[in-house]
């Protein structure tokens, strides 16, 4: 074999001295070429001479620009590559090399700016130190697994394997590439075919000239170069790359002995798992960059076949063109960290991602944990922790665990079982360091130290307490921890009393309740039954009376405080309301002087009183027959006869009366209405009102029969439908008795057909204004808690599950939107205060199926305060209130009385042809209100009006 190496080696060296010559006979020509151009252009060099020296004055200030403003911030990824562009159009090589590898430093830099250092430096670095060359494609392929570099070293390396060992080396890196960028869909090809002609070249250095028979050294020598070729093939033609059918074409052309079975069955597989990932090959052909959701799509196909090398190279393509996505290299080092486990492969990708998202904590944590996972020695943890501190991190809480993490690692160094070691003190002075540093370099940057509730204090204390039997030191770190604004809180007493149970005595733990029942501010409840349960326990009757004394005085401290907030609050809303009622006053009073302005220019502009009389007629009978459904005896006063002779009095001229059928419809109407609104057949207190039904609910009236039935005999159903016979969400239910309305009330919220089913009390608001629909309490409910952020699958069964080991439950309601939606909100009673309390206290922050749940007591917001007759309600006093009919006040509703008696009603002290005017007692009542007019009031004041007309 070392024969025949060296007459490869001599072979190679034969073919570059060839090229050589090539090269220096197409330099000779170019050089010709060159004296040709330059005697050519002698009488324009003085003017360009002239113009690129402006230029590079120009370019030569903006480049000691840049590099103040690096020198300032280096950290200016921009500012780098406008320097590396002028410096290289100046042709400044020296400082060009500086500023790219200052780049290279602080960033991952692209592909295009490693090509185009990798071709400069190949045309500037002589032939003797190509090794410099080799260890700058060695830093390129680390940044990105781009195929374009690794064909460009692999191209490089060809150049020198004359030296010793350079065909071996070419051969180990193509072979390095083919294990990187070989599955590369699109760009694997070309790195395969460069070396299968790299292979085809040596072939052609080994083969005998024609008719010669070859040695038996150079015949192996043959056979195993022409295996390489063959393997070559074969490896290619398993892997599903573009256009693989023109390479199993040249296979089978180049083979003599054809392909075997094997191959073809690999290569036919490989085409069906190309045919698999077509689509989406042409979906990244067809993005704009950064085609992010097209390469997540991409991978989510390939972790689902499962081949680790394809979702490896899947995931090097998408952080290729998504270098500055922090969320997709954490999913990459969390596949690696599980699957691959490589540890060279995992620690690489682990830097590289903190390289391109250094601001990210989370990928700094998974860092050092993955160096722990692979046994990095101590002082690389500590180095990589010292970068993370550094890499400016955007929130303060990023800071803690940051801290949190090296201070976990440092503790699973220790030895607990030595009463003192070396990594003991150190981790002692990292929890010593940590709080200094949040409190100085936090702090002043944040405005907050990131660690409220004081978290590594707690751990040094709980590692104190637990590993090192100290449990002075860990009481004094929690004097400090109470010190930092955290006495108030229930939850951070009932901490420290836990830990002192565990590895106290029963006095500090006494103590430490006393501190908490005086401080607590939060949940006071809590931390005086905690107390009186351990003196049950642990307790004398001396210590009992103590505790008892302590907590009733505590608590009636507590109510009293409580009570004067809520009466400061209740004079606060006291007040609001009484802006509101003065805004409502004037916005009232400024409309009826609108009114009465406009009336004032109206009656200016009216004409005469007989045309008025006439006009007045006219309306009347235009109104007549509309239906007004209104209260008593009303109906008959609303139909005005208009044949001659009625009042004595014939018709207004130009007048024309109705059909002869008219009269006889209006009446059977009017019957018919008396017919609907009599009390017997609607009695509002045997029924109950239905609404928040779906508008496609069919045969509602059937529908509602049915569930209602159970309630008591139905009398009947009035489902209400819109003019066009669709049914409109609501209806009524009139029962035989009113001993079944308090059931039917039982089936309020009721999931029908998806939604809930409202059913309250039916109820005329005009009658009983004061009656409150909202059932459910508005002020602080001690007994109760109020749930948010429950997932919108949580049933009330799976609440009821969570809930009742914290006390005894009364009720559990989930709140949901009118259409039967969850609103992922819920109320939970309970049977006791502290029930409720000790449920805050355990459930406050935990998670249900993903959510993050948050628990307070119920304390809901004040309802809006709606106006109430008989309150100081705006204008009651200037205009009188207008009953309506059962229909409310429509617009189609028409008012049968003339337009003169709309007038208001003159003041008893004005006087009309020198008399005081009378105040008719048949328009107006003792209460100031409206009275109806009855036929005879009409007929008086038309009388009254016709004689005054001339």
């Amino acid at each position: 074999m070392a024969a025949s190496s060296s007459a490869e080696q001599t072979q190679l060296q034969d073919m570059e001295d060839e090229d050589a010559g090539m090269e220096d006979r197409e330099m000779e020509s170019d050089g010709d070429e060159e004296e040709e151009e330059e005697g050519m252009g002698v009488e324009n060099s003085d003017d360009e001479e002239d113009d690129s020296s402006e230029d590079e004055k120009e370019n030569e200030a903006e480049i000691q620009r840049l590099e103040e403003q690096l020198s300032i911030n280096a950290f200016d990824y921009n500012c780098h590559v406008d320097l590396i562009k002028l410096l290289k159009q100046e042709g400044e090589l020296v400082r060009l090399r500086k500023a790219r590898q200052k780049m290279s430093e602080l960033f991952p830099l692209t592909e295009e700016i490693w090509l185009d250092w990798l071709k400069d430096e190949i045309r500037l670095t002589e032939e003797p130190n190509r090794e410099k060359v080799y260890e700058l494609f060695e830093k390129a392929i680390k940044d990105y697994i781009c195929p374009d570099i690794w064909l460009e070293y692999a191209q490089y390396s060809i150049g020198g394997m004359g030296s010793p060992g350079g065909i071996d080396k070419v051969r180990s890196i193509f072979e390095r590439a083919v294990t990187a960028v070989g599955l590369h869909m699109t760009k694997g090809q070309s790195v395969w075919e460069a070396y299968r002609e790299f292979e085809n070249a040596i072939l052609s250095t080994v083969q005998p000239p024609p008719g010669r028979i070859p040695s038996r050294e150079e015949q192996e020598l043959l056979n195993a170069q022409l295996e390489r070729i063959h393997t070559l093939f074969r490896r290619q033609l398993a892997v599903p790359l573009m256009d693989m059918e023109a390479t199993y074409a040249e296979y089978e052309e180049w083979s003599e002995q054809g392909v075997p079975e094997r191959v073809i069955h690999q290569y036919r597989k490989a085409l069906k798992q190309l045919e698999k990932c077509k689509p989406y090959e042409e979906s990244l052909m067809a993005a704009e960059p950064p085609k992010l959701a097209e390469y997540q799509s991409y991978l989510d196909f390939e972790l689902k076949e499962g081949d680790p090398a394809r979702v490896q190279i899947t995931f090097e393509r998408t952080m290729a063109e998504n270098c500055l996505v922090p969320d997709m290299w954490a999913k990459y080092n969390t596949y690696l960290d599980r699957q691959l486990k490589v540890k060279d492969m995992v620690l690489s990708t682990h830097e590289r991602a903190v390289r391109n998202c250094p601001w990210t904590m989370g990928l700094w944590k998974s860092y050092l944990l993955a160096l722990e996972r692979h046994g990095a020695d101590h002082h690389t943890v500590s180095d990589v922790f010292e970068k993370a501190l550094n890499a400016g991190f955007i929130q303060a809480t990023d800071y803690v665990e940051i801290w949190q993490a090296y201070l976990d690692y440092l503790r699973r160094r220790v030895d607990f079982s030595k009463e003192s070691s070396k990594e003991l003190e150190e981790l002692r002075g990292a929890f010593a360091r940590s709080l200094d540093y949040m409190k100085q370099d936090v702090e002043e940057r944040f405005g907050e130290s990131g660690d409220p509730s004081c978290l590594i204090m707690q751990i040094w204390a709980r590692i104190e307490a637990l590993h090192c039997k100290n449990i002075q030191k860990a009481r004094e770190l929690w004097d400090s921890i109470m010190t930092k604004g955290n006495a108030k809180f229930a939850n951070m007493w009932l901490e420290y009393y836990n830990l002192e149970r565990s590895y106290g005595d029963p006095v500090h733990c006494r103590k430490a309740l006393h501190r908490a029942v005086q401080c607590t501010s939060d949940y006071p409840e809590h931390v005086c039954e905690v107390l009186l349960t351990f003196e049950r326990v642990e307790g004398s009757l001396e210590d009992w009376d103590l505790a008892v004394q302590k907590t009733e005085t505590r608590l009636n401290r507590v109510n009293e405080q409580r009570a004067k907030v809520a009466e400061k609050e209740a004079i606060m809303v006291r007040q609001e309301e009484d802006r509101a009622d003065q805004r409502r006053k004037n916005k009232a009073d400024k409309k009826f002087q609108k009114k009465a302005q406009k009336g004032t220019r109206a009656g200016e502009k009216r004409k005469v009183e007989q045309d008025d009389y006439h006009n007045e007629w006219n309306d009347d009978s235009e109104q007549a027959p509309k239906r007004h459904r209104g209260h008593g005896d009303q109906t008959s006063d609303k139909y005005m006869e208009t044949d001659t002779g009625l009042f004595g009095k014939n018709a207004p001229p130009g007048y024309k009366p109705g059909p002869p059928g008219a009269k006889k419809s209006q009446q059977e109407a009017a019957a018919q209405q008396q017919n609907d609104d009599k009390p017997e057949l609607r009695n509002d207190n045997c029924s109950v009102f239905i609404s928040n039904l779906t508008y496609t609910l069919e045969e509602p009236e059937a529908k509602l029969r049915t569930l209602f039935e159970i309630c008591g005999p139905i009398k009947q159903i009035r489902p209400v439908f819109s003019n066009k016979g669709g049914f409109k969400g609501y209806g009524y239910v009139q029962f035989e008795s009113s001993v079944s309305v308090p059931e039917a009330l039982k089936l309020d919220r009721r999931e029908v057909e998806g939604r809930p089913m409202f059913v309250s009390p039916c109820v005329d608001k005009n009658k009983n204004p004061d009656f409150k629909v909202f059932k459910y309490n508005t002020s602080m409910e001690k007994q109760k808690i109020f749930i948010s952020g429950l997932p919108f699958s949580c049933t009330k069964e799976q609440l009821e599950e969570l809930c009742k080991s914290h006390g005894t439950i009364k009720e559990v309601r989930l709140v949901t939107y009118r259409s039967g939606k969850p609103k992922g909100l819920a109320y939970v009673e309970f049977g006791e205060e502290a029930q409720a309390s000790q449920a805050v206290l355990k459930m406050d922050g935990m998670e249900v199926e993903g959510n993050k749940i948050s628990v307070a007591i119920s304390n809901p917001p004040r309802r809006n305060v709606m106006d109430k007759p008989g309150s100081s309600r705006p204008g009651a006093d200037l205009m009188p209130r207008q009953v309506f009919g059962s229909r409310g006040r429509g617009r189609t509703q028409l008012s049968l009385l003339p337009r003169s008696l709309h007038r208001t009603s003159e003041s008893a002290g004005k006087v009309e042809n020198g008399t005081a005017a009378a105040q008719n007692p048949a328009t107006t009542s003792t209460a100031g209100e409206t009275k109806p007019l009855s036929n005879s009031d009409f007929a008086k004041m038309l009388l009254k009006n016709s004689a005054r007309l001339p």
